[in-house]
């Protein structure tokens, strides 16, 4: 297996929700003028070799087949029941030459390049998996009482990187977890955060939409892919 320090980067990018709490599957909604999909995977291809687009097992509205970004090696294939499950499954359709891993939301159209050379560097530099985060603004409080000292705890986001061969070893345990991090960390492997953006935001309510719409006009990003 190449050497993650300088071998090929995949990105899988994970398409296969429902969109239960949004009310639909917000991954192929329109996002001023481009699908949201279409976006996570034009900004994922500027820093991959390879891309795994994971797609509903079931047909929802709004799932067209996502193209192949120019010059990049391209597949597609069918996720499962659990965010989880829909990771392995991506992840067995990457390459076993590829050194570093990355694994993207597709709800989250807004990851910056930046935020990507922040995470592909961290894993280059030897952390098994590395994610971005932003601190929390608000006071946050437990249900039962007692205030979380917001100064310990991060939001946090993707793309997140991964070595290859950690995450392969991670996944093979079986694991479930909400992000790909903690199934790495959960397996013994060393987890570096580094800056996330707070533009960066996941799509889980209509008014994230709205949100990011709004960024996007305000940013000349109206047309086009790119971020």
């Amino acid at each position: 297996m190449s050497d993650h320090s300088a071998g090929p980067v995949w990105t899988i990018v994970v398409a296969a929700g429902a969109g239960s709490r949004f009310g639909a599957p917000k991954q192929f909604l329109d996002l001023a003028g481009v699908r949201v999909v279409d976006r996570s995977v034009a900004t994922a291809a500027r820093h991959s070799a390879g891309l795994v687009v994971v797609m509903p097992s079931e047909p929802v509205a709004g799932m067209d087949p996502v193209e192949a970004p120019p010059g990049v090696e391209f597949r597609s294939v069918t996720g499962a029941a659990s965010r989880t499950g829909s990771v392995r499954a991506g992840l067995a359709a990457v390459p076993e030459d590829a050194a570093v891993v990355l694994v993207h939301d597709a709800a989250r159209p807004l990851a910056t390049d930046e935020i990507y050379e922040r995470v592909i560097a961290a894993v280059r530099a030897g952390a098994d998996a590395a994610t971005p985060a932003v601190p929390i603004a608000d006071t946050l409080r437990r249900r039962g009482g007692g205030v979380v000292d917001r100064d310990d705890v991060v939001a946090v986001q993707t793309p997140q990187g991964f070595r290859a061969a950690a995450l392969r070893r991670a996944h093979r345990s079986g694991g479930e977890a909400t992000d790909d991090v903690t199934v790495v960390e959960d397996d013994g492997g060393t987890v570096v955060v580094v800056d996330g953006d707070r533009r960066n935001l996941k799509l889980t309510t209509p008014i994230d939409m709205d949100i990011a719409g709004l960024f996007l006009e305000l940013h000349g990003q109206s047309e086009g892919a790119g971020s």
